[in-house]
Order: structure tokens, then sequence, then C-alpha cells
């Protein structure tokens, strides 16, 4: 029987949200700012977005023994994901950041991650027969790189597909690159694994040639409202984004991957799974917030077709 459903690992945050006329700089205070609160976390975000493509979604994460972890959980429940295989720590708080976003739509973020640096290999072993039975495994780099390794192993052990989004970028062993089935990065996240700096397609072909040397899987590269390459095996595709009047960039990346996920999951070519998860990125940065902006299957899947 074919597989269709992902495993999320990742990371849980509450985001506290300020939007204002521009983005401080050392020593500045600006007024006037507009304040929300809503779940956020790479993780959470992900698993939100291929949930809301309609995949079966099962989220192995960490949250503290508080308020923000008990609202986190039933927000979860609530977005169709299955939530029995997210810990809860009775030491460390829930994760948080805070966030801080300009009139343009840019933002910065400051991350407590709590609970999620204490998300443990043990862990993701005494729930590894949800990574078994699926068909993806979708990895950021918001939880302890030990805990990678061990998920990796356990996908790579029964061929379920693994898509890594190394944000936020960090050193990564050879012995977890070169399982990636996927390599998701930004612009900032290919210059830090490369040293290229990524300005245009020529630039962003430069530097999936050299990932590419540690990470033998396909190699995407997103680059904002430029679009994204693709570097699968000796092929190279680009593919132009939407413009749109951007409003706030949060999560789109993590609606990228998490779009991407669930379309890989119905083993739909790349190059057609990255034009779908482009829509879906295009649309969230039309809207505030994090999870609060992540589309639908049906928002987007139309103007893919």
């Amino acid at each position: 029987m074919s597989r269709t459903n992902i495993v999320v690992l990742g990371s849980s945050n509450t985001d506290m949200v300020i939007k204002a006329s521009h983005l401080p700089v050392p020593g500045e205070t600006v007024l006037g700012g507009q304040f929300f609160m809503v779940p956020g976390g790479k993780g959470a975000n992900q698993a939100v977005a291929a949930a809301r493509a309609g995949a079966q979604v099962s989220f192995i994460a960490k949250v503290g023994n508080d308020i923000f972890g008990q609202q986190a959980i039933t927000h979860y429940h609530q977005e169709g994901i299955q939530v029995d295989t997210i810990f809860q720590d009775p030491t460390n708080p829930s994760g948080i950041a805070l966030i801080s976003v300009d009139a343009q739509g840019e933002n910065c973020i400051l991350v407590a991650p709590g609970s999620n640096a204490a998300l443990l290999p043990q862990e993701v072993l005494a729930v590894q027969n949800v990574i078994c039975e699926a068909a993806v495994l979708l990895i950021q780099l918001e939880i302890p790189i030990a805990t990678i390794e061990e998920a990796s192993t356990i996908a790579t052990q029964h061929d379920t597909k693994i898509i890594l989004n190394t944000a936020p970028a960090q050193p990564l062993p050879d012995s977890i690159l070169n399982r990636i089935d996927i390599l998701i990065l930004n612009t900032s996240e290919a210059q830090y694994y490369t040293e290229v700096m990524v300005e245009n397609w020529e630039t962003a072909r430069l530097a999936a040639d050299a990932i590419s040397q540690k990470c033998p899987g396909t190699i995407i590269i997103t680059m904002g409202a430029k679009g994204s390459l693709i570097k699968e095996e000796n092929n190279y595709f680009q593919v132009p984004a939407e413009k749109v009047n951007a409003v706030d960039s949060t999560a789109a990346g993590d609606t990228f991957c998490g779009v991407l996920a669930s379309a890989i999951a119905r083993n739909m070519p790349v190059l057609d799974a990255v034009r779908l998860a482009s829509n879906a990125a295009a649309i969230s940065v039309t809207r505030l917030g994090a999870q609060t902006s992540i589309p639908y299957w049906r928002e987007y899947s139309t103007a893919s077709n």
C-alpha cells in the first residue's frame, strides 16, 4: 500500500508580533505598533501548511507544561494534525518568538527555544513507528541536531523521503546531508553553506552546485520575490514567483515547505510541487502573522493547474 502521510519533526512556538512602520535599530524605540499573538515555530508552521494542503500530518515536537503549550496542542488538534507524538516538558517553558514586521513586510525574529531545545533522540525513538510508516519526513533546524540525526536514520532505514529546510542555518554533519532527498534553502542559508552570495539565477546555480557536493539529493533555493531555483540531478529549473503586494513575509518559507512536502507525498514531480508551493507562499505574504497567513488548498490549487 502506498504511503501518503507526512511526519513533521520540529519546533512549536508562540509568536508575539508587533507590526510597525520600520524595524528598530539598536537603541531605538518605535512607537505606534500593532500587537497580536499567534501560534508559530517553523515545525508547527510547516505542519499546519501541510495539513491545510490536505495531507495527513503527524507532528513530533515538545512544548512546555504551561498555558502556551496547552493552547498549542489544542490548536494543532483543531487543524487536523495528529498530536499524540507531541511531548510535554515538565521543566522548560514553551518556545517563544518575538517578531517585528515593517511596512514593507520584512521581519526580524528573536526566539527563546525553551522546550524545543529539549526534544531528545530517545523521544523520537519512542514514536519512530510514525516515521517508518510515512511517505515524507519534513525537518527544520530549530531542534537539536542529534535528534535530527536519529530521525533521519530511522527514515532512511524505512524508505521515508526526507525533506530538510535549513532554517535557521547552522553546521550540519555529512551523515545528515547524505540522507536528504530534498534540501530547501533561502539565499542567506545558501550563502552560509557555500559562501556564494545568491543574487540571481546564475549565482543560485553556483550555490546549488556547491551544496550538491555534500548533499546528493534535489536542491531548492528559494529567492523571495525572484522565485526558486531547482537542481534535480544534472537538471536546473527556474520557477518565477507570482507578483503580489507583500504585507508580512513571516512563515512564507514554512508555507512553501509544508505545501511542497504534501505534494511530494502525493508523488507530484518536484517542478510541479515547487510551482504549487510558490503559489501558496505568495498568498501567505499578503497576510499578517505566521499560521494565520497560511492558505488552504482550495486557495491556490486551481491557480497551479
